[in-house]
């Protein structure tokens, strides 16, 4: 069975741009408070992790820039970050179950900075057209489970209202896109829906037939 997961790229993609567009929105309105320039790299050290279709799409695009010894030399970095991010996921993990607050966790876990594996030496993203949504709206206010977020440097201040991204709800549109392709692929495990993956590991991953869980001509018979 062939796929072309381009239609769901192309519903990604459309996304994306509204985010955009949303952030262009928010800066016209507050200029002196989105400080975000050519400059700063302080979100290319933040800890989140993709969904299925942008941890597929990221990956199309990656491996679609990079080839020969930049590509080796690029999923070495992936690897490096990686294993930083497994430990501190680990370290959280075990103090969860020590039964420390979820929420003081996760305010532990924002406050933690490992190197995207796609900062270049001039501190610029070599993927920046195609940079996940988080990414794009990283520098205005977001929330996330009805908790009020923004970057340390931002001019943002606490307690003010301001126009607030809902993470939630895109994470939400961007599960309904993965959920769509694994239907129409007919693929048997339905619950990499949920799947939720650092960007370091979607560079790595193979996401082929095996992965996608992916019926093929002899299963249909």
């Amino acid at each position: 069975m062939e796929f072309d997961p381009t239609p769901y790229y192309r519903q990604y993609e459309a996304l994306s741009q509204a985010a955009d567009q949303v952030f262009e929105k928010v800066k016209a309105e507050y200029p002196d408070c989105v400080k975000c320039d050519r400059e700063c790299a302080d979100c290319c050290h933040a800890l989140f992790d993709l969904t299925l279709i942008e941890a597929m799409y990221l990956n199309d695009r990656f491996k679609a820039r990079f080839e020969g010894q930049d590509l080796k030399a690029a999923l070495e970095k992936a690897n490096r970050a990686d294993r930083t991010i497994h430990k501190i996921k680990r370290d959280a993990y075990k103090e969860l179950k020590a039964g420390k607050d979820e929420n003081d966790i996760l305010a532990g876990l924002a406050e933690e900075k490992v190197r995207c594996p796609l900062l270049n030496d001039r501190d610029l993203c070599d993927l920046y057209d195609h940079r996940p949504i988080t990414c794009r709206l990283y520098g205005i206010p977001t929330s996330i489970g009805g908790l009020g977020r923004t970057c340390s440097l931002s001019g943002f201040e606490a307690g003010k209202p301001y126009p607030t991204v809902d993470i939630d709800k895109i994470h939400g549109r961007l599960q309904a896109i993965s959920g769509e392709l694994l239907r129409d692929i007919k693929s048997r495990n339905i619950k990499l829906v949920d799947l939720l993956m650092p960007l370091s590991m979607a560079l790595m991953t193979d996401f082929d037939e095996t992965f996608l869980g992916l019926q093929t001509d002899d299963d249909a018979s």
